[in-house]
């Protein structure tokens, strides 16, 4: 009776470890993975910015780099097409996207806050000097 027990103990023990050693096995594949994920993100993110910021360069951008004012967040560029030349035709708000980014929703209501027109001009003084 005693052995029967011993080999009942010895059984649990060994099971308890397996599990543990899978169960460790798996959570360090899910963090692998994850840290994987979150690097990829972040190397997406940052290769991002920099298109935003040399995009301008690139032979084939639309418009002078002289008309442009860096916004960055929200929209990138504020585009005065032709102030540089003395002929200003059209301010645009433009958004720069590499690859298959989207925009996100903040993003999305600019754009639609503009093409609803609902867009002014004001100036602001500060009378406290």
């Amino acid at each position: 009776m005693n052995i029967d027990l011993w080999l009942i103990s010895i059984w649990v023990i060994i099971w308890i470890l397996i599990w543990y050693l899978v169960a460790k096995l798996y959570f360090m594949i899910r963090i692998k993975r994850q840290r994987s994920d979150a690097v990829t993100r972040s190397r997406n993110v940052v290769l991002g910015h920099v298109h935003e910021k040399i995009a301008p360069l690139l032979p084939n951008f639309p418009y002078s780099y002289k008309d442009l004012v860096f916004l960055w967040k929200w929209v990138d560029y504020l585009v005065l097409d032709g102030l540089s030349k003395g002929n200003l035709r059209e301010i645009i708000f433009l958004e720069v996207k590499s690859g298959s980014s989207q925009l996100n929703k903040n993003e999305q209501m600019v754009r639609e806050c503009i093409h609803q027109k609902r867009v002014k001009y004001e100036i602001w003084r500060n009378s406290a000097t």
